[in-house]
Formats: C-alpha cells, sequence, structure tokens
C-alpha cells in the first residue's frame, strides 16, 4: 500500500494534522493502536474536571453555617457513585471524540500496532504501507519507575484512577504539578485521607516564591506535603512511602510525576537518526520535521509542551509543512498554563525565573481582601505581574486565585497584542467582580514604571 501522507496516532495533534491533511488530499491514512478518543477525552482534561466540580460542589457544604443555611452535617458522599458519574460523562465525551474521528477519517483510518521500519516504511500488524511523508503523534503516558512495577495495581495513575470501582481511605500522591494537585485535592475533599510527595519546594508549575507559598498554604488545609525524593516499600497489604524526614503508611499511590512520550514505534538508532535519552528524535521546533526528512512529530510526543492546544498547533504545522515543503507561518502562541485547583493556578507569558536576570517590576494582588473573592467565600490566593519598568509592556503573570483560567487567557490575549499595563489600564473593569483584583494588580506595578509619569 501506499500512499503520500501517514499520520501515527488519533489524538489531538493527529486528527488536527488530519483535519488540514484532508483538505488539500486524499491520498492519506491516520494509523492509531486503539482505543480511538484522545488522552484529553479519555484519560485526561474531562473525567478530572468532572471530579474537581463534584468535590468543589461537596466542599461549599462548609460554608453554609455562617451563610445562615443548615444541615449541611448531613450531607454525605458515596466514592463508588462518584466515579461512576464521572465515567459516564467521561464516556460521553470520548464517545463524541470516538465518532468524530472516525467521520474524519472515513475510510483512510487504520486500527493497529504502527512501527516504523524506515522513514518512509511503516508496518501494522504484518501490513507494509509506503508514505512520502510520516507524521508522529502518538502522544504519552504516565512516567511510573520500574521499580514501583511490582506493586501492580496499588500505584494509580490518571489512566488508571478513574476506572476504579472504589478507591482506598489512603493514598499517597507522589508528584504535585496539575494532575496530583488536581487529583489530590478533589479526592482529600471527599474524605480519602491524601499525603502528598514533591521533590522540591516548587508545586504547580509556579517559579514564584511568593505566589508558590501562597499556593502551598492553600493546599496544606487540604492535605500534608512532604518534600524530597520518595521511595515505596511493601509492609504487608500497606504501602510504606518515605522521604529522608517522613515515613507514610498508605493504601494506594497516585503516581503524577510527568508524562514519557510513546515512542516504541521509533527506534532512532536503526534509522540513523539523533535521539536524547527518551529516545525523542532532534526535530525543528517550528515544523516538527526531524532530521530534515520525511518524517515529523508533534504533540505530547515531542515530550515538549504536553498541553492540548499545543498539540493541535503542532499537528496542523505538520500538516502543512508535510504536503508544501515549505514551514507554515505562524504566530507563536504566548505560554498559557492553567492547574484547576480551588482556587485555580495560571502561568502565563513570561515566569519569574524565565525574568529573574531581566529588569522587570512586579505588581500585586493579594485575593484574601479581593471585595468579590470574600462576597464568595473565595477569598485567598495571590495575583504577580511583571512588566517592562521603561514602557510598562506586559511579560508575564503567576497566580493562584479564583477563576484563574479566564483571567488567564484575558493575560494571554494581552501579551500576544504586546499590550502595556497603561493598555490595560484604559479597559473597563465592571464593580464588583474577580476582575477587579487584575486592575488593582495593574496599578501596582505602573506605579513603578517609569512610562508611568507621562501616561
Amino acid at each position: 500500500m501506499k500512499t503520500k501522507i501517514a499520520i501515527i496516532g488519533a489524538g489531538s495533534a493527529g486528527l488536527s494534522a488530519l483535519e488540514h491533511v484532508r483538505k488539500q488530499t486524499d491520498n492519506y491514512v491516520i494509523i492509531d493502536r486503539g482505543p480511538l478518543g484522545t488522552t484529553c477525552a479519555r484519560t485526561g482534561c474531562m473525567p478530572s474536571k468532572v471530579l474537581i466540580n463534584v468535590a468543589r460542589e461537596f466542599n461549599v457544604r462548609k460554608q453554609f453555617e455562617k451563610k445562615g443555611i443548615y444541615g449541611a452535617d448531613t450531607v454525605g458522599n458515596d466514592i463508588p457513585a462518584i466515579l461512576g458519574h464521572v465515567r459516564t460523562l467521561r464516556d460521553f465525551f470520548t464517545g463524541m471524540m470516538v465518532k468524530n474521528t472516525r467521520e474524519l477519517a472515513g475510510k483512510h483510518l487504520i486500527e493497529g500496532d504502527a512501527q516504523i521500519i524506515t522513514p518512509h516504511i511503516i508496518e501494522v500488524d504484518g501490513q507494509h504501507i509506503e508514505a512520502e511523508h510520516i507524521i508522529i503523534a502518538t502522544g504519552a503516558s504516565p512516567f511510573v519507575p520500574k521499580p514501583w512495577h511490582v506493586f501492580g495495581n496499588r500505584i494509580l495513575t490518571s489512566q488508571t484512577i478513574f476506572e476504579q470501582k472504589d478507591l482506598p481511605k489512603r493514598i499517597a500522591v507522589i508528584g504535585l504539578g496539575a494532575i496530583g494537585l488536581e487529583i489530590g485535592q478533589a479526592l482529600s475533599r471527599l474524605g480519602i485521607e491524601i499525603t502528598g510527595f514533591n521533590l522540591d519546594e516548587t508545586i504547580g508549575g509556579l517559579t514564584d516564591t511568593d505566589v508558590n507559598a501562597s499556593l502551598t498554604k492553600i493546599i496544606q488545609s487540604d492535605f500534608n506535603v512532604h518534600y524530597g525524593q520518595a521511595k515505596i516499600e511493601e509492609s504487608g497489604n500497606e504501602l510504606v512511602v518515605s522521604t529522608q524526614n517522613t515515613q507514610v503508611r498508605v493504601d494506594a499511590v497516585l503516581a503524577a510525576m510527568g508524562v514519557v512520550p510513546n515512542l516504541q514505534l521509533l527506534d532512532s538508532a536503526k534509522l540513523g537518526i539523533k535521539a536524547n535519552a527518551q529516545g525523542i528524535p532532534e526535530f525543528n521546533s517550528t515544523t516538527g520535521q526531524i532530521a530534515n526528512g520525511p518524517m515529523y512529530i508533534a504533540g505530547d510526543a515531542t515530550g515538549i509542551k504536553a498541553l492540548l492546544h499545543e498539540a493541535q498547533k503542532e499537528g496542523s504545522a505538520a500538516g502543512a509543512t508535510a504536503l508544501s515543503g515549505k514551514a507554515k507561518s505562524t504566530t507563536p502562541l504566548v505560554p498559557l498554563r492553567i492547574v484547576f485547583t480551588d482556587p485555580e493556578v495560571m502561568v502565563v507569558g513570561a515566569s519569574y525565573n524565565e525574568l529573574e536576570k531581566a529588569d522587570f517590576v512586579t505588581g500585586m494582588m493579594d485575593y484574601a481582601k479581593q471585595a468579590r473573592a470574600i462576597i464568595e467565600g473565595r477569598n485567598e490566593g495571590l495575583l504577580k505581574l511583571y512588566a517592562s519598568p521603561d514602557n510598562g509592556l506586559l511579560l508575564g503573570a503567576e497566580a493562584v486565585i479564583p477563576d484563574a483560567s479566564d483571567i488567564g487567557h484575558l493575560l494571554a490575549f494581552a501579551i500576544q497584542q504586546q499590550a502595556t499595563v497603561f493598555d490595560l489600564l484604559q479597559m473597563p473593569f465592571y464593580h464588583p467582580t474577580l476582575l477587579e483584583g487584575l486592575d488593582t494588580a495593574l496599578k501596582d506595578v505602573a506605579r513603578k514604571c517609569t512610562a508611568s509619569a507621562n501616561t
């Protein structure tokens, strides 16, 4: 079988490449080992947000009495029922993606395990496919250290936790990035005894020490957090998780220490391609092209940014370049990371550590004092803005605040448009809203800019 383009992987990156390719040619195939449905819909964004929503609603009961609402002490929860609800909605979203995939791909979909034999030949369950170009969009899987495999199903990951019919009473969460914080906080609020472990004292992808301290305080009100290299040992029916200073007995562990690209199909040494220790080949960061050859890589398989919107853009760029032979001209996306804790975490534009050696000024808003947040009983967290002192150009922000995902998008749009803090201060801020906290932070940073005297 011969084809112009073969896309391996029908996740977010692969489907974006497919959408671009199918508009230009019908000489393509898309290969997926299954099950169909993106990581986001099946094991990532969607099921985790269902769980987070349930936990957030359950946690609100703690504020009822002081607001004059009684009976909260009679409200309980059923973990098996909650997990069933998570799977029901997960299956709904996944079902839509599966339907989407089959409609987009049609007769061009090949379901099976792919192995790249040469830069132009793919083997799928014994069948050889010769392609002018190959796009690798095979995604990534949760990282679990090999020594932990002996503990079997007591080691949970984002791919397995939502498949459980019930959960044990005590769970250690190792790794406090987005997945560890989101699931850890949600399960803690639903009554499971959570203990968090992180290699260092920076959590949630934050680099600003002030914002990190605020997030740490908030998280520690839900569960204990310990730092250092964690190791696991078996003791009867229990697992003992320990660091140099701590030892905790639990029933299961959620491994949330990042992901590793699914590149088992690609033997870089055999193909004569330079690759790093993870097996990720050298590639052009704009087009995804590998070693100026006929192969491209996109999405989580690149090992760079495991984010849906980045994967979609990379897939589209790879598809466009493979078809035309010319790099697709696009504006780089402003970095935007959201962690859906309560309150939410955001890092947008340049982070604090990326600016640390540069000349910049900061503006701050303590949401403990924010009027609308006080009204809603969500008055905690901190917003920090970073700007150029000369002209007030907005450079970035880090925060843990209510509705950080919405405010983060507004800041990303502003940075993308190269707006200054003075430009933003000309915009309306309705009262009383959570967004008014941004107005306060902008005024704080504007006072520190030399341009403010003439603005």
